[in-house]
């Protein structure tokens, strides 16, 4: 049988430096994950189901459980393998709703682009998401 622990307040050891347990839970990340965009097979990761490779350069990141709405907080970051061939590039969010400006409750859309603008799979991507769950 599980157990339950029902607290308003976390203290350390000593009785201070107290935070409210909503806190935590709003302030912790929902989903997270680090892999190459020339794999499918995240490194590691948090609440994604499941990576796709769009095209070069693109893939999508399913949720297992989606945010409640699309007013979350999405931030990537990463590492480049070959920073002679590819200097300048970025990993950024890639809208995948149906407006320019829409993304979804269940995935994610990351995009690498190289100092020339053009879509690289050469990127060990990284992302966090930061909201409510449904």
């Amino acid at each position: 049988m599980a157990s339950e622990l029902r607290v308003n307040t976390l203290k350390d050891a000593a009785g201070n430096n107290s935070i409210a347990t909503s806190f935590v839970a709003n302030g912790s990340a929902k989903a997270w994950g680090h892999f190459t965009m020339s794999s499918t097979t995240p490194r590691d990761s948090f609440n994604i189901s499941s990576l796709t490779d769009d095209k070069t350069g693109i893939f999508t990141a399913d949720y297992t459980s989606n945010m409640s709405s699309v007013n979350y907080s999405p931030s990537t970051g990463g590492t480049h393998r070959d920073a002679v061939t590819e200097a300048g590039w970025v990993l950024a969010v890639q809208h995948a709703g149906s407006g320019a400006d829409d993304m979804t409750t269940g995935e994610l859309s990351l995009s690498a682009h190289n100092s020339s603008s053009a879509l690289v799979d050469t990127v060990q991507a990284t992302f966090q998401i930061f909201g409510d769950l449904a």
